[in-house]
């Protein structure tokens, strides 16, 4: 049931069953409680944390689905950009303009493979009822094009995944992981992962060759927040089962990984040999966000042993985060993977990400809540 990213020939797009009134939104009172104030730093010292135990679910809603044909997606997206089935989608800001990157992306009946490629929002400002995409990158009229192809990219890849992006001034940078093997579900090999760019809005892409890390390194998944002058980069390594490190560096020297530093529990430190492990292992596909409403940073990933999304949320960005949280299991939502939330509409009570699930092999605006 737990597949892995590699797409499944069997694949069909089927619709999914309604959400179970069970994990529909309770009557939430808005409470005004005091909440804790925003800080860049405050970490508890010391080593590894501990695994922390498991709370009760949080509400979630499928919102809508919004990726595939007319009459599934509230975007046409096969009859728009030849796309079928995509996954991912993950968002970043430039300007006004919010933009939705996908992963593998397919044609019907498995044709017109593509490494990656990506959405523009411009007009839609309310997700209540999903998002509605304005255009879509393209190579040619009605089809959307792979940002960074495999030829951009020196080994022997099985494909080319953007994990994250971020703008910094009228330069945007996808955060890419070059997959050369994938192995038991939840399992994959990595021959590099790093950084490409585009001065264009996106129309075209180079891949920097000195901003890489090695496979095996502990950033080669990646989410990015931008506070005040510094890039903050949550990372995992390749896979499903390792733990998250963090490391930042001044905006505009993204793509120098020799600024880096590494968070070691107590300071940050130019050897990322020394980064400590800030959120335990398994976690998967990641996004972190500050939270207006809530006043704290919202972590979420795909716990793969728990076959479920959950968050943690943290006072500071560089920890100490809380427990595991439940916000969707696999046995509601079949094969999900990949919570993203978006970087705007995060001043209320509802908490909008993106989710993929491998099954129709669509990528679902959600929303959930913070019960506390």
């Amino acid at each position: 049931m737990r597949q892995n990213l590699r797409f499944d020939t069997r694949f069909r797009l089927r619709l999914l069953p309604a959400v179970p009134a069970s994990m529909a939104f309770p009557s939430l009172a808005n409470a005004e409680a005091e909440r804790p104030v925003r800080r860049l730093q405050g970490a508890t010292p010391g080593a590894t944390p501990a695994a922390t135990p498991v709370t009760g679910d949080l509400p979630v809603e499928l919102v809508a689905p919004l990726t595939g044909p007319g009459g599934v997606s509230v975007n046409d997206t096969w009859e728009d950009y030849g796309v079928y089935g995509t996954d991912l989608g993950h968002t970043f800001m430039y300007g006004d303009d919010l933009y939705m990157v996908f992963g593998d992306t397919f044609g019907i009946d498995n044709s017109d493979w593509r490494s990656n490629v990506a959405a523009v929002i411009s007009t839609d400002q309310d997700p209540s009822d999903g998002l509605t995409f304005d255009r879509m990158i393209t190579d040619r009229p009605g089809h959307a094009k792979a940002l960074i192809p495999q030829s951009a990219v020196d080994g022997e890849e099985v494909t080319i995944i953007p994990t994250y992006g971020i703008a910094v001034g009228d330069r945007l940078h996808l955060h890419y992981m070059q997959v050369i093997f994938w192995g038991p579900p939840g399992r994959w090999d990595l021959g590099s992962s790093g950084f490409a760019w585009s001065d264009d809005a996106g129309e075209t892409w180079t891949v920097d060759p000195d901003a890489t890390w090695p496979g095996d390194s502990n950033f080669g998944q990646v989410a990015m927040e931008r506070v005040d002058d510094h890039i903050y980069i949550y990372g995992i390594p390749g896979g499903r089962f390792g733990g998250v490190h963090l490391a930042r560096v001044a905006a505009d020297r993204l793509l120098d990984l020799e600024s880096h530093e590494y968070w070691d529990g107590e300071r940050w430190q130019a050897d990322p040999e020394l980064a400590a492990t800030i959120v335990p292992a398994p976690v998967g596909e990641l996004s972190v966000r500050w939270n207006e409403y809530y006043r704290t940073w919202v972590m979420m990933y795909l716990n793969e042993d728990l076959y479920a999304i959950v968050l943690r949320t943290a006072d500071a960005l560089t920890g100490p985060w809380g427990g595991e949280r439940v916000v969707a299991r696999g046995s509601d939502f079949p094969q999900l993977y990949a919570p993203y939330q978006l970087p705007k509409w995060n001043d209320g009570p509802d908490i909008y990400f993106t989710m993929s699930m491998f099954g129709p092999y669509q990528v679902y605006l959600m929303r959930t809540r913070l019960n506390d």
